[in-house]
């Protein structure tokens, strides 16, 4: 006996220092991971998409790291497992589509729902720093983006075809009306460091957004242009309302008529080109498919009465097979057509609930509200906006999702109620 105890020991010991060398270096490869894996949400030229690619790797490697699941995100979790088997349901009640398509759509879906929970607890776990870390990934990849699709719409660039459809930049997404609303999330952080901060590190963030609200224009999305407009005065008024000092307001005033004088004059230096100018007028014209009874929204009042009939739903691209042939371009009826009844309010549930959530980090004195700021002034209009568009397959809806129950969770566990702004600002 005493011979083999010190063995024994000595064993534990090594296999826990083993364990531990192991989650360390896992812990520092799964930021490197989770910065490329953000990165590549700029890529979204097929399914599966290079982010769905990416999350392969980084989600074996944040098993190693141990990251941990926190009791704050169940309900994230519960939605999740609750929503498969209503989807995979649905799946099956298709028609006219190949059940190997509608599979891999469903598929994609609920893999976009795993990577939501799991930014939920990886921001929870280290928020300041892993927030800064997805967010700088997510601007580099969004700003390199903007600057491709505003010099291919330039004609600037060799091979500006490819990053344009119907003469509007898309990047290196499949439309116009995907690529600017990715931009939108990284341009609020950008304005709210604007207002709070001083010298280089502003007059960075105002070239930032500027260069944001630039791509967001030449993609000539209606509904991202008064997105982006709308996010901006949110996050204006919320930095206003909650974060700002007497000084600060002052000086947010003054920056907002500055601001403001400066994008009425890049717009007007923009609609001054003559084809920018025609697309622009075009763009602002009655559009024929928002129109009549097979219009954007005389489709949606027929998908919702087509929804009411089939509690398990069409199942992924039937609509377009039926009388109508385009989308209905409403999230809240695709995703009823698309997951069933069960699986469609689940997923409409998912939105609610998080905006419940970030309204409440909102309403709540924290060291991480100026985090929540940016992400619900995006996501809030993105909710609204997904009543135009079919929304349940872009990336950062699920990003934003998963960073609202991040941010919140953070929130929970952390009882201070200040910190210093260089130590939170994203």
């Amino acid at each position: 006996m005493s011979v083999t105890a010190p063995f024994d020991a000595a064993y534990v010991g090594s296999k826990e220092a083993g364990q531990a060398f192991v989650r360390k270096k896992a812990q520092r490869l799964l930021d490197i991971l989770v910065a490329m894996w953000i990165f590549s949400g700029g890529i979204v030229l097929f399914e599966p998409s290079p982010y769905e690619l990416m999350f392969v790797l980084v989600l074996p490697v944040a098993i190693m790291a141990g990251l941990g699941l926190y009791r704050s995100t169940l309900g994230l979790l519960a939605i999740i497992l609750a929503f498969t088997p209503f989807a995979v349901i649905a799946v099956f009640q298709v028609q006219f589509t190949p059940i190997s398509d509608a599979l891999i759509f469903t598929l994609v879906t609920i893999f976009l729902l795993i990577t939501s929970y799991f930014a939920a607890n990886y921001v929870a776990e280290d928020t300041t720093r892993r927030m800064r870390l997805i967010m700088g990934a997510y601007t580099a990849i969004a700003v390199l983006l903007a600057i491709i699709g505003t010099l291919a719409y330039l004609r600037l660039m060799p091979g500006a075809d490819f990053f344009l459809r119907y003469g509007r930049a898309k990047a290196t997404f499949k439309d116009p009306n995907v690529f600017a609303p990715f931009l939108i999330l990284p341009a609020m952080f950008a304005l709210q460091r604007v207002l709070l901060l001083r010298g280089w590190p502003a007059i960075i963030a105002g070239g930032i957004y500027l260069i944001l609200f630039v791509g967001v224009f030449v993609s000539f999305s209606r509904a991202a242009w008064g997105h982006f407009a709308a996010s901006s005065m949110i996050t204006l008024f919320l930095v206003f309302l909650l974060e700002a000092g007497a000084r600060d307001k002052v000086r947010i005033m003054m920056m907002s008529m500055v601001g403001a004088a400066m994008l009425v004059v890049a717009l007007g230096g923009l609609l001054s080109i003559p084809s920018v100018y025609k697309l622009f007028e075009t763009r602002f014209a009655t559009q024929s498919y928002d129109t009549g009874e097979t219009g954007r929204f005389g489709r949606q009042g027929y998908a919702f009465e087509l929804a009411l009939d089939h509690p398990w739903g069409l199942g992924p691209g039937e609509f377009r097979n039926l009388r109508i042939i385009e989308e209905p371009h409403n999230v809240y009826v695709s995703v009823l057509h698309n997951y069933g009844w069960g699986g469609g309010i689940l997923f409409i549930g998912l939105i609610g609930v998080t905006l419940w959530k970030g309204l409440g980090t909102l309403l709540r004195p924290s060291p991480y509200r100026l985090l929540a700021i940016p992400l619900m002034a995006t996501f809030s209009m993105l909710a609204a906006e997904s009543a135009i568009i079919d929304s349940d397959h872009w990336r950062h809806l699920f990003l934003l999702i998963g960073l609202v129950w991040g941010v919140a969770s953070a929130i929970d566990n952390d009882p201070r109620l200040t910190a210093s702004r260089e130590e939170v600002l994203v």
